[in-house]
């Protein structure tokens, strides 16, 4: 682990923001890079429904291009020397991010939970603990 990357997984909202401290923290203290994964979800529609009004594939690559944006913000906002790679992905969120984890070259996947209990943790996929149980390296969830 202490080698390899440390991989931060965003959705770009606060609580992954917060988490991003963590992961510049310990890669600072294994003197590795970072790299930021975001996962676009692969939007459906039938086009016999005409719902949409362009096709779910020019749908994902908007969502793509919008998502690059956030992340050359995001990293035009990091002041660090570190090796910070950027990757964007298109399916199931946690389903990709554990691909990622589990690709050799990561050493520790530090990912926010959004803290969801009761009815809402059932209701709703919980990323973070799908990486956690899945992925083969050390994950550190943060709240």
């Amino acid at each position: 682990m202490r080698s390899k990357t440390i991989l931060w997984p965003t959705d770009f909202s606060e609580t992954a923001s917060h988490a991003l401290q963590y992961a510049i923290e310990m890669a600072n203290l294994y003197d590795v890079g970072i790299r930021i994964v975001h996962v676009v979800d692969q939007p459906f529609g039938d086009e016999n429904y005409m719902v949409l009004a362009v096709t779910p594939e020019e749908l994902a690559k908007n969502m793509e291009e919008i998502a690059a944006q956030k992340m050359h913000s995001l990293l035009a906002g990091l002041n660090t020397a570190m090796p910070i790679e950027t990757v964007i992905r298109r399916g199931d969120a946690a389903t990709e991010i554990v691909a990622e984890a589990n690709s050799g070259d990561i050493g520790m996947v530090v990912i926010a939970s959004h803290g969801r209990t009761g009815l809402a943790h059932f209701l709703h996929e919980n990323v973070a603990e799908s990486v956690a149980n899945q992925a083969r390296c050390p994950v550190l969830v943060v709240k």
